[in-house]
């Protein structure tokens, strides 16, 4: 299960090892619609008990594959809340009810702990729920606990396991619990896969969300950074951070997207879509499958394509075909622009461009150094607690070095030690000349290859790319452009 940082892991999830739930996950709409659910007879705190692989598969039956690190004490509360609110006619929408996690680096004001894994964090306590957590809180929908996570999002070390963390264990993939469970949103996604939950929450600032929902076979919405806000996130970088869902469907994700994105005065990227996202929300777009008739799609082969095995290659085309069928136009070859320096040809590579020999064109070079300032900032709020910096947080790994892993081969886990977290402590936060000109690089290069891809002509203009899973190259270049992704579980 232990992956190099610059390099994502390629086994993709084998054959079930375990049997399923004989409870199976209902789409939100169906849970709303169940007998009794909404005429009166049984409610929320009833569904949560009818339903008991929401709670006690935690500690029974996905005791091996650990989604969750926290159960919320107040769950049933807040649920008889809601019901009492149902009874008297006010039903605040399709999350009305419905429980759901977040991933261990989005804040909650309330009982429950907010760590990122971290054994640093552990009695810290947050000024406020984040401002997507609010949101879904005011929509009716129902917390049931934190969701485990790679500690601080990946970015403590380069190789180590994903989906480990030192304050929530080791999560694993819902279909074999021997391969990459993908992260850093491990159990966000597992959660979903394991039927815990309808949806949650999970963060991404280079493939967090997309690789564990394709891991896990969920699906997995990552939005377009700045229409979800990063308040009260713990954060790794401003310019590519950004809060997703996971769920069974693509409606009940969308439910949730409609109920998390807006504008908010904390966090000032939101801002740029005022007058940019739709009056009625994302949902007045869901559709069947007649949406696909005359939608153009690209793949874009050589800039992606190429590295998927023959056997995904065989599996997605046939898929594709069904696509054709549907009434959607293909066109091949719809190639990234200047896929030849941007793209890794050696799988996910966050410092490819120092791979190169150019820090100055490397993702990694800038994440490091937003890592830095945005946690200052981030851990200047928490109360409770002596951790304000990265160098306060390596200063605690190395007292408890076993359980965080201080230096390499003390945690298997952790295998490198904590050289991501000494690599973003040695930038003392400098955003030097180097700095600016990865940042503008990867930006500007990505967004204007993707864009090219989307515009093969003057007369023609594709309504998405179509790219293979686990092929961590292509999450890579969306996450550096800031562009929105989702995958769906074929």
């Amino acid at each position: 299960m232990q992956r190099h940082r610059h390099r994502r892991g390629h086994d993709r999830p084998a054959s079930t090892i375990y049997d399923k739930e004989e409870v199976k996950q209902r789409p939100v709409d169906y849970l709303l619609h169940e007998p009794g659910f909404s005429g009166g007879e049984v409610y929320q705190v009833s569904f949560v008990h009818r339903h008991p692989n929401l709670v006690m598969s935690v500690a029974h039956r996905s005791v091996f594959s650990s989604p969750v690190l926290q159960l919320n004490p107040d769950a049933l509360h807040i649920a008889r809340k809601t019901d009492a609110e149902r009874v008297a006619g006010h039903i605040r929408g399709p999350l009305h009810g419905i429980p759901f996690a977040v991933k261990d680096n989005i804040a909650t004001k309330d009982r429950l702990g907010t760590t990122a894994g971290s054994l640093a964090l552990l009695d810290s306590v947050v000024p406020r729920d984040a401002f997507v957590v609010d949101k879904l809180r005011k929509a009716g929908a129902v917390l049931m606990g934190k969701a485990t996570l790679s500690e601080w999002a990946d970015m403590r070390s380069t190789v180590y396991s994903e989906g480990y963390s030192a304050n929530g264990g080791q999560s694993r993939s819902s279909y074999n619990l021997t391969v990459n469970p993908g992260g850093s949103s491990s159990g966000s996604a597992i959660a979903v896969a394991n039927n815990v939950v309808p949806f949650t929450l999970g963060t991404e600032t280079d493939g967090s969300v997309i690789n564990p929902a394709e891991r896990n076979a969920v699906v997995g919405i990552k939005p377009t950074v700045g229409l979800t806000s990063r308040a009260g996130v713990i954060p790794e970088s401003e310019h590519q951070d950004t809060v997703g869902v996971f769920a069974r469907t693509v409606r009940d994700a969308v439910y949730a997207l409609d109920a998390i994105y807006g504008v908010d005065v904390r966090d000032n990227y939101t801002s740029a879509q005022r007058g940019n996202t739709p009056s009625k929300g994302y949902a007045a777009a869901l559709a069947n499958r007649t949406a696909l008739q005359g939608a153009r799609f690209g793949l874009p082969w050589k800039s992606f394509w190429t590295f998927a095995d023959a056997e995904q290659q065989s599996i997605l085309l046939g898929l594709i075909d069904q696509i054709r069928t549907a009434g959607a136009i293909i066109i091949n070859n719809t190639e990234i622009t200047d896929y030849q320096t941007l793209v890794s040809p050696d799988g996910w590579n966050w410092d490819y461009g120092t791979t190169r020999g150019r820090p100055n064109e490397s993702e990694y070079t800038y994440i490091k150094v937003d890592f830095y300032n945005n946690l200052r900032s981030y851990l200047s709020e928490l109360s409770n607690t002596s951790i304000r910096s990265v160098d306060d947080v390596i200063n605690f790994n190395n007292q408890y070095p076993y359980e965080e892993g201080a230096e390499p081969g003390l945690n298997p886990a952790f295998a490198s030690g904590q050289d991501g977290l000494l690599a973003s402590a040695a930038t003392e936060g400098i955003m030097n000349e180097t700095y600016f000109q990865a940042l503008h690089f990867c930006q500007n290069r990505t967004r204007q290859g993707i864009d090219d891809a989307l515009h093969p002509s003057q007369s023609v203009k594709l309504d998405a790319l179509l790219v293979p899973p686990d092929v961590g190259q292509t999450y890579q270049i969306a996450a550096q452009a800031g562009y929105p992704m989702v995958t769906i579980p074929a």
